[in-house]
C-alpha cells in the first residue's frame, strides 16, 4: 500500500535534514564506490582487448538490459523512492540505533518487514557472489559484465538524486516504506489521500 509522509518534508529541521542526508547520502556513496571500482575494469575491456562482433553484440544487449532492469525497474521504480520515504520517516521520529545505521536502514537491510529483509539481504549476497565469480572471468567478458553493471548503477545514482530532491522539496513519490508492523516510525506515515499529489512512476 502506498504511503507518503504526513508532514511536509520540505519543512525538515536541521537535525532531520542531516538524518535524511546521512541515510540517502550513504546509499549514494556506496553506489558511487561501485561505479568507481568497476568503471576502470569495464573500460579496460574496450581499450586493451580486440573485440569481435560477438563481444560488441553481447555488450550492447547486456548494457541495455541492465540499464532497464537494474536502473529503471530496480532503482527508479522501487529502490530509490523507498530509500527516500524511509529516510523521511526516520527523520520525523529518529531512533538512535537506526540513525547510526541509516544507510543500511534506508536500503531495507534493517528495521523492515520480513519479506523486505529477506529480499534485500538475498540481493546483497547475490551481488557479492556475482562480483566474486566475475573476478575469475577473463577479459573482455569480465569488462563487458562490469560495463552493464556500471550502466545500471549510473542510472540508479542519477534517479536516486532525483528522488532525494523530490523528497526534500515536499513531493516524495508515494511508495510503501515496508516498515515492520508496530514500528514507531509508522506514526509519521499515512495513506496518501490526495490523488492529485500522487506520483505514478512511469514504466
Amino acid at each position: 500500500m502506498p504511503f507518503a509522509p504526513t508532514a511536509a518534508p520540505g519543512r525538515l529541521s536541521g537535525g532531520a535534514l542531516a538524518i535524511v542526508l546521512w541515510g540517502v547520502g550513504g546509499v549514494l556513496l556506496l553506489v558511487a564506490q561501485g561505479i568507481g571500482r568497476l568503471t576502470p575494469l569495464a573500460l579496460d575491456a574496450f581499450t586493451s582487448a580486440e573485440l569481435t562482433w560477438l563481444h560488441w553484440a553481447a555488450a550492447s544487449v547486456w548494457i541495455a538490459f541492465n540499464t532497464y532492469v537494474e536502473g529503471h525497474r530496480g532503482f527508479h521504480r522501487g529502490f530509490a523512492p523507498r530509500v527516500v520515504v524511509r529516510a523521511l520517516a526516520l527523520a520525523r521520529r529518529p531512533r538512535p540505533w537506526i540513525v547510526a545505521l541509516a544507510p543500511l536502514y534506508c536500503m531495507g537491510l534493517v528495521h523492515a518487514r520480513r519479506r523486505r529483509l529477506v529480499a534485500s539481504w538475498c540481493l546483497l549476497l547475490g551481488i557479492v557472489a556475482i562480483v566474486v565469480l566475475v573476478r575469475h572471468a577473463g577479459q573482455p567478458w569480465r569488462g563487458i559484465v562490469d560495463a552493464g553493471v556500471v550502466a545500471g548503477l549510473a542510472y540508479g545514482f542519477v534517479t536516486q538524486v532525483m528522488h532525494l530532491v523530490r523528497g526534500l522539496s515536499g513531493r516524495p513519490v508515494a511508495v510503501d516504506p515496508e516498515l515492520p508492523r508496530g514500528s514507531s516510525l509508522r506514526a509519521t506515515m499515512g495513506p496518501s489521500r490526495a490523488r492529485a499529489a500522487k506520483v505514478r512512476i512511469s514504466s
